[in-house]
């Protein structure tokens, strides 16, 4: 089935925010997306649903893992520019480095679910994992980040005083 390319192109935007969330860096993330849609524009002939969206996802997730494996195990703390959102810089920072800090098994899903708006299903789907995994995951990165950021909070507030 041929994919429609100003549907994939429109994915683009979403592809970037993802793989932002995957590889810590502008330049990194941009890397990932390409070779995401050139692999997926190479390979459609085996695009078989009706939905392009989580197709394109589950190649992005894959190039993602793949390039996770070729890099250093050290945390990478993502570019910031407090022109992306209106929210204050250093909770930018502090959000960011707590979401690099997770493991990708994790981090993964919860981009997927929090900032794609992808549901259990189709985020399984995407990543080749069962549905009960996705929740397990998700619930583990959502205590996670919510333990570091309540901590990252309490450390900022003793610097003002």
């Amino acid at each position: 089935m041929p994919i429609d390319r100003r549907e994939l192109e429109g994915l683009i935007p979403a592809l970037r925010r993802y793989a932002r969330g995957l590889a810590g860096d502008r330049s990194a993330a941009d890397d990932l997306v390409q070779e995401c849609l050139a692999l997926a524009l190479d390979r459609e002939r085996q695009f078989r649903g009706p939905h392009l969206r989580p197709w394109v996802f589950a190649i992005l997730s894959n190039v993602g893992r793949s390039a996770h494996r070729k890099r250093a195990r050290a945390p990478v703390l993502a570019d910031v520019d407090p022109a992306d959102a209106g929210a204050d810089p250093a909770t930018r920072v502090t959000v960011l480095a707590a979401l690099s800090a997770l493991p990708d098994e994790q981090r993964q899903p919860l981009l997927l679910a929090a900032v794609e708006g992808f549901t259990y299903r189709e985020i399984a789907d995407i990543l080749g994992i069962p549905i009960g995994t996705v929740m397990s995951r998700l619930s583990r990165a959502r205590a996670t980040l919510a333990e570091r950021l309540e901590g990252a909070e309490i450390v900022a507030l003793r610097r003002t005083k």
